[in-house]
């Protein structure tokens, strides 16, 4: 457990934040520059002008009024920035055990999952940047951490990638039980890793509570427009091995079909659809290889960055879904509120979080 109570003047405005923090995973969320990245380096103890007061797990981190400022050093607390932050002149090995604890068998156990073993020889400059991720990573578990900054670990690679390293930080969560805070952009990315989010805005805690309440939040969308994600919970119905593909049943009655996934029948998930990935037409959708197609009438429009939002109803009924698309196919289209559609999404266009 976390207890931040901080004030921190930052230039545009002041980071206020009063919050106490699970022992799981809380996902750090909200608008670039809203003091995401700043609230990460107040706990790690890289903000002097910070005042207030942080106390993790009982110890006393940081105390303005009493006098305490625990060096960033000393607070046993791992963190991993946007960049990285590896040495550049030293060999992986060199990165791991720098500041570890626990000997060489933590050490070990830190490369053996996080699967870095064949590139302990190497140097920074040669790796991709999901290597320097979890090579990052294994860096602050290595030092015994009794919680682990994230900040953004998967914004600088590309949707494949970040689907690759995406098991591993699952791995750490569930087999290392280090309490996380972890920033992202990614509304599936952080439903898939968190139990709890914390929303920011212009500096002022906007929201604090369970992670799928909070983040399949429509209101959520403008603010996560990079990575828009439908949330979609249901049940898995059936696998076809043959086919290579599970039925999901969703709430409301849709049946979605996936990839083969190994979760057995009955399991509950969440599955996720990214709104870029979901095909509008406006008449009955035949020959087409996508293998969901759901019937819907549009609710609203709404333009974000230079694309637009369109929020549809399906006719069976269930969660509302969102599209992206371009204003030229919003024109060629002919969408407007009410407008019966049909939705298409191939299989593989659907993950399981």
């Amino acid at each position: 457990m976390i207890e931040v109570a901080i004030e921190l003047p930052l230039a545009r405005f002041t980071l206020r934040a009063d919050v106490r923090l699970g022992e799981r995973v809380t996902v750090v969320m909200g608008p670039s520059g809203s003091g995401k990245t700043s609230l990460l380096e107040a706990i790690a103890g890289l903000r002097t002008r910070a005042a207030g007061r942080i106390v993790l797990d009982g110890t006393v981190l940081f105390d303005s009024v009493a006098g305490v400022r625990l060096a960033p050093e000393k607070r046993r607390i791992g963190y991993v920035p946007q960049d990285a932050g590896l040495f550049p002149h030293l060999s992986v090995a060199r990165n791991v055990a720098f500041g570890a604890r626990g000997g060489s068998s933590r050490v070990s156990a830190v490369v053996e999952t996080l699967g870095i073993a064949a590139l302990l020889s190497r140097h920074p400059a040669t790796l991709s940047g999901g290597e320097r991720q979890r090579v990052a990573l294994a860096r602050a578990l290595a030092s015994d951490p009794r919680l682990l900054l994230l900040d953004e670990p998967l914004a600088a690679v590309d949707v494949e990638l970040r689907e690759r390293i995406l098991p591993w930080l699952l791995r750490v969560r569930n087999e290392w039980q280090v309490p996380m805070l972890y920033v992202t952009h990614n509304v599936g990315e952080a439903l898939a890793i968190a139990d709890q989010a914390l929303l920011l805005r212009e500096g002022a805690v906007e929201g604090l509570g369970s992670a799928t309440a909070l983040l399949g939040s429509p209101s959520l969308a403008s603010d996560a427009a990079s990575g828009i994600e439908n949330l979609l919970p249901g049940r898995v119905a059936g696998h076809d091995d043959a086919g290579g593909v599970t039925r999901v049943n969703l709430d409301g009655g849709v049946t979605l079909v996936v990839p083969l996934a190994s979760i057995p029948v009955g399991r509950p998930v969440m599955l996720s659809v990214r709104a870029e990935d979901v095909l509008v037409a406006v008449e009955p959708v035949r020959g087409l290889s996508a293998r969901n197609v759901l019937e819907a009438r549009v609710v609203t429009l709404e333009s974000i960055s230079r694309d637009v939002l369109v929020a549809c109803e399906l006719a069976a009924g269930g969660p509302p879904w969102r599209a992206r698309l371009t204003p030229a196919a919003v024109q060629s289209l002919g969408l407007g509120v009410g407008r019966r559609v049909w939705l298409a999404v191939k299989s593989h266009s659907v993950r399981v979080l």
